[in-house]
């Protein structure tokens, strides 16, 4: 992978994770699997640029990991337990680039 490969990945998931996703989202993701497939759907768009297969993998695992963060994250936020919550979203992103870059790797 090269750098600009790499720099790419990290700034496409930036665009498409966090501005991509509306506040009405991000709120409820947790709790409603019809609004995570909607994030999970545009957040894959842009990852179309490394083919559909790379956008598919991309679109299951996106929605694994935050299916799970996402979950978590509102018990700790409920819990005002913000050191873990921003634990668990730290955590999230490292997979979701992660998944990018394993992603990347497998199917070069």
């Amino acid at each position: 992978m090269t750098l600009t490969t790499a720099l790419a990945l990290i700034w496409v998931h930036f665009f498409a994770d966090f501005v991509l996703q509306s506040d009405r989202v991000a709120q409820g993701k947790s709790s409603s699997n019809r609004i995570l497939l909607s994030h999970v759907t545009l957040y894959s768009l842009p990852f179309l640029w490394w083919g559909w297969l790379f956008a598919l993998i991309t679109a299951v695992l996106h929605f694994v990991t935050d299916w799970c963060s996402s979950r978590v994250t509102r018990r700790l936020w409920q819990a005002n337990q913000r050191h873990w919550f921003f634990v668990v979203i730290g955590l999230d992103q490292a997979l979701h680039l992660t998944a990018l870059f394993a992603t990347w790797h497998w199917l070069q």
